[in-house]
């Protein structure tokens, strides 16, 4: 019998699924621009390295993939932010959807592909 966190947990990836298939057919054209493909980037970065911290802390991967998505948001709207401060310039939302693209995708990629073991909580072994 699948328990309440791994319920919420298949529910939160199913819609970050749908959500992200339809804002992707939406705004095809989202990841042409090199600005946006930093964006995206930096935002597989900063998901990436939440989720193998807050996954090593806790050993939950519907924490790390919630972590994963949040970082990369914190990072675009603080980018964003200080974007929108300089002279000539805005705050573009395109930028910040590009960013938690890449949050989005490292956190499905990382929960998928991770074992399950309750025991071992490390990423990465040597």
């Amino acid at each position: 019998m699948i328990d309440y966190a791994h319920r919420i947990h298949l529910l939160c990836l199913t819609l970050f699924f749908t959500l992200f298939l339809c804002l992707t057919s939406a705004s095809a054209q989202l990841l042409k621009e090199k600005d946006k493909q930093v964006h995206f980037y930096a935002g597989t970065v900063f998901g990436g390295l939440a989720y193998g911290y807050i996954f090593e802390k806790t050993g939950s991967k519907p924490k790390a993939f919630l972590g994963a998505i949040t970082a990369a948001c914190i990072v675009g709207v603080l980018k964003e932010t200080r974007d929108s401060r300089q002279y000539g310039n805005r705050f573009d939302k395109r930028d910040l959807l590009a960013t938690s693209y890449g949050g989005l995708s490292i956190g499905i990629t990382l929960d998928v592909f991770l074992p399950k073991g309750k025991n071992d909580k490390r990423l990465i072994q040597f």
